[in-house]
């Protein structure tokens, strides 16, 4: 069963930011689907397991943004 979780990134600014964003994220064992609000910084991803904080936070800083209340 797929699991959707929402976070925070700040930075992002323009498309190139969130095709970033996505990249890193999309690399994460399991990650199905990537989304991004740009406005708002809200990055929705859907993936088939609990994903550990410490490795979202490790691939937004990757793409050099930041995880914002995790």
């Amino acid at each position: 069963m797929a699991v959707t979780s929402t976070y925070t990134v700040t930075g992002m600014t323009c498309s190139h930011c969130v095709q970033a964003v996505t990249g890193e994220l999309s690399t994460l064992p399991g990650v199905e689907d990537v989304r991004i609000d740009l406005t708002s910084g809200a990055v929705t991803v859907t993936s088939a397991a609990p994903l550990a904080d410490n490795d979202v936070r490790a691939a937004v800083d990757e793409a050099g943004y930041e995880l914002a209340g995790v």
